[in-house]
């Protein structure tokens, strides 16, 4: 066990940050949490405003491959911290947490805060010590931290650091990616931040746009070539974004790099069978209007109906003039041209970071030695529903282990 005169230093004040320091300090180091802004943990709170969705149940397999090429990497850290693992944890604080009906987890509480604050009183009872308003700016000739802080430039000496910056989504949250240069100058290998879970951009028309931003698409299904979803997507002003659409956005926003574009298909009723609905839509319309024959025939919603009739347009086709059957498939299939992706600054998450291959199995950067990174500054991304939480507290937990035993060695 580490003697208390051995200091770490944590930079990051989020669930990676405070879950490391939280290891650290239960083996006997002298814990100091350093973070740029006036309080700690503000994305957590962000993610818990509408439902903190903490983890997920679904059986550790699924949950892993969650993690796609990054799941290697991450496998050991969320097998020694898994799902369970978090949700006793949040009950140890006082927090019980339940089982929605899509399998994600969530405190009864369904918020951050009260999780957030017994957190920070338990590890201040551990002697860890938290020191706002002070932002990283690297490190010194002589290997020491560097900060600016509210009375001027500090410098610390730590034997021991874990970096826990996060992305660079959210930036007014305090994770602004801006400790990519700082590693690139060490010689660390950094993929290139991009957003994750992001919104999609769209040209939508100024009728469309002025009508429908906003709006829901309730109870679709997306298909991106072999990918698919069942969900809900939101219009927005300047595109498309929403929970069916995030789980798709790892391989849209690669194609639209690759290719500038690609092509989204939504199914507005993937419940009913194409020739159900040829059946359906071959009634006589009589004198209503055509988006009311749609409303009652095809059970279709003022936006559904909206975006078919945007893709009409794009086609340089009128709906009415469509066969049932040619119709029923659209309705089925209607094509979006995403043209861009979301600026990363409003993505829920992010893609990039720390290279896997700069990281040891103990999670220290192998060109720094003593110095450790967890949570959204490495290279791995997932979908929402629990995966990004996990894999921060996992990994913070991890890199709190392994900044133990470097201390011990």
């Amino acid at each position: 066990m580490p003697t208390t005169s051995q200091h770490v230093a944590i930079i990051g004040a989020g669930p990676a940050g405070l879950m490391a320091a939280e290891v650290l300090a239960q083996g006997g180091a002298a814990v100091t949490v350093y973070d740029a802004m006036p309080s700690a943990g503000r994305k957590f709170l962000m993610a818990g405003r509408g439902g903190l969705n903490l983890t997920h149940s679904e059986p550790l397999p699924a949950f892993l491959a969650r993690y796609r090429e990054a799941t290697p990497h991450l496998k050991a850290a969320i097998e020694a911290f898994p799902s369970q693992a978090l949700r006793d944890w949040s009950e140890v604080l006082g927090q019980e947490t339940f089982v929605g009906s899509s399998g994600r987890v969530f405190p009864k509480a369904f918020k951050a805060s009260p999780l957030l604050r017994a957190w920070l009183r338990r590890l201040d009872t551990m002697g860890v010590k938290l020191k706002l308003r002070h932002r990283w700016t690297g490190w010194d000739e002589q290997g020491h931290l560097c900060f600016q802080s509210p009375g001027g430039s500090r410098i610390i000496d730590a034997d021991a650091t874990v970096l826990a910056l996060g992305g660079a989504s959210w930036p007014r949250l305090g994770s602004d990616g801006a400790w990519a240069e700082i590693l690139s100058a060490r010689g660390v290998k950094i993929s290139p931040l991009r957003p994750a879970n992001s919104g999609f951009t769209v040209s939508w028309s100024d009728i469309f746009r002025e009508r429908f931003e906003g709006q829901p698409l309730k109870g679709v299904a997306l298909a991106f070539g072999r990918h698919g979803v069942r969900g809900e997507a939101i219009i927005t002003r300047t595109g498309i974004e929403g929970g069916a659409i995030y789980a798709l956005s790892a391989a849209l926003r690669e194609a639209i790099l690759r290719d500038g574009k690609a092509t989204l298909n939504i199914a507005l009723r993937p419940d009913v069978d194409v020739g159900e609905l040829t059946t359906k839509l071959s009634t006589a319309k009589g004198k209503q209007s055509f988006s009311n024959f749609l409303r009652k025939a095809a059970n279709l919603s003022p936006v559904a109906i909206g975006l078919l009739q945007e893709a009409a347009k794009a086609s340089r086709m009128t709906l009415a003039s469509l066969p049932p059957a040619d119709l029923a498939r659209l309705i089925q299939a209607v094509p979006v041209q995403l043209n861009g992706v979301a600026p990363i600054a409003r993505a829920i998450s992010t893609a990039g970071g720390i290279s896997f291959d700069e990281v040891d199995d103990a999670f220290m950067l192998r060109r720094l030695p003593g110095v450790f990174a967890a949570g959204e500054m490495l290279d791995w991304e997932a979908p929402t529903g629990g995966y990004l939480l996990q894999a921060s507290f996992a990994t913070g937990a991890a890199a709190g282990r392994g900044a133990l035993k470097w201390l011990n060695s």
